[in-house]
This record gives structure tokens, C-alpha cells and sequence, in this order.
């Protein structure tokens, strides 16, 4: 049985989530709140919210752990071809455009209309909240991807030190996340992150170059990671 965290309960160790055997695979703890402090807490100890409209708050630390090495990365000939066509708009005629923290609630409302597993929206006002709270502290950020002056792609996330947390992307047009993703890993590449928290498994991660790894090897480099200083400048960079 989980436990059910108080405002001022602390997380249990990751170590007692529960496994794929026991029904709930990472499933760690129910309740508390989604305060940005409470948030700052789960995401430094590899625990992340992830729960439906009419649950209680559902925390999580999944083993194995789906991670992104900025380094592999995967932008396949199509992708690159597209990735250039946006720079060149960019430098040339600013039709595509792509920005960070311009729009990071609109970002997260169009993320709330995809599904992680099928289920229903995980994105509810309450995350959405807790997440623009962060971001108002300079925890939470999102890349995205506009069109002709309307917002088409985006993804968002949660960075501490030389971490980042990826949550969430949206596209309204081909390929519009994988090109806010591509800017934003270029980004983070640049500031000396390794790693981004992909957190589940699924085959779209995998084919952009996430792979899973064991939550201790994660929980490791996790904890050096969050320690590192703050990226305060987000800048978007130039890719072509």
C-alpha cells in the first residue's frame, strides 16, 4: 500500500515505489499538493506527478527510466531538411519562427489535448498551475514552434541545475514538435546538459534516440546534475 502524503509529508524513498509485478509499475505515493516547492522536491529525487481528472495526486518514479542523451539525439534526413527550411525563415523572412517562454500556459493547454496513454488528458488545471508557478520562478519552460504568427508545435519541461524534465509536446502541423524539441536539445546541449528525463517508455521517444536505463544509474547521475548552476539565459540557438 502507498502512502498518502500530508502538505508537509516528505516523499519516501524511490526505492519503495512499486513494481511491474505488484500492478503499479513506479507508483510511489497519493496526495500532497502540486505547490511549485512540492514540485521542486519530487523532480530533485526523480519523482514526478502523473495522474487523471477525478484521481488523487499520483507520484511516480518509474524503473526502468526513459532518458534522452542530448548527444544521440535523433534527427532523421527528413527532420534535418525541415530544420533547415525554419533557420533559413528565420535569418530571412521570420514566417517560422521558433522562440522560448513566449507562450508557456498556451503551450501547456495545447499539450493537454494528447494523450499519454489513451486514457484521458493527465494535463488538468491543477498541473497546469503547478507548472506556470514554476516556470514563473524559471524552473518550467517550453520551446515552440510558430507559423504565420500562430503557435503550430511546442514542448515544455522542468529544468534544475544541468537537469532537464521533459513533460509534454504538441503539433498541429507535421513534425512541429520534433522541430521545438530539436531547438530545445540544441539548447540544452549547449549549456552542458546530458540528460533529459523522458520518464516512461513509449516508441515515439525511442525513435527520436530516448532509451530506457535502470532508476539507479538515472537516480546517480540525477543527483549531480540538480546541484549543477541554474541556465538562466534561454537563448534560442542558432542550428543551420
Amino acid at each position: 500500500m502507498i502512502p498518502w502524503l500530508q502538505t508537509d509529508t516528505p516523499f519516501p524513498s524511490v526505492d519503495q515505489a512499486l513494481t511491474e509485478a505488484e500492478g503499479a509499475d513506479g507508483l510511489l505515493a497519493a496526495g500532497g499538493d502540486l505547490s511549485p516547492q512540492r514540485l521542486l522536491l519530487a523532480y530533485r529525487q526523480g519523482i514526478f506527478p502523473w495522474f487523471s481528472e477525478g484521481q488523487p495526486i499520483l507520484w511516480w518514479s518509474t524503473d526502468p527510466r526513459m532518458v534522452l542523451l542530448c548527444e544521440r539525439f535523433a534527427i532523421s534526413r527528413s527532420l534535418k531538411k525541415k530544420l533547415k527550411q525554419v533557420a533559413r525563415s528565420m535569418r530571412e523572412d521570420g514566417l517560422w519562427q521558433v522562440r522560448f517562454d513566449s507562450a508557456f500556459e498556451a503551450v501547456m493547454r495545447a499539450c493537454a489535448g494528447s494523450r499519454r496513454d489513451g486514457a484521458g488528458t493527465w494535463i488538468s488545471e491543477d498541473i497546469i498551475a503547478g507548472y506556470t508557478g514554476l516556470h514563473d520562478l524559471g524552473y518550467a519552460h517550453s520551446s515552440e514552434l510558430w507559423h504565420d504568427g500562430e503557435l503550430v508545435g511546442g514542448a515544455y519541461g522542468v529544468s534544475i541545475g544541468r537537469m532537464f524534465f521533459g513533460e509534454s509536446m504538441f503539433a498541429q502541423v507535421s513534425d512541429a514538435s520534433k522541430i521545438a524539441l530539436a531547438y530545445l536539445v540544441a539548447f540544452l546541449k549547449q549549456q552542458g546538459v546530458q540528460m533529459i528525463d523522458c520518464q516512461q517508455q513509449t516508441a515515439h521517444l525511442s525513435s527520436l534516440g530516448a532509451f530506457p536505463i535502470a532508476r539507479a544509474i538515472f537516480i546517480g547521475h540525477l543527483r549531480q546534475a540538480v546541484e549543477q548552476p541554474q541556465i538562466r539565459d534561454w537563448t534560442v540557438p542558432d542550428l543551420y
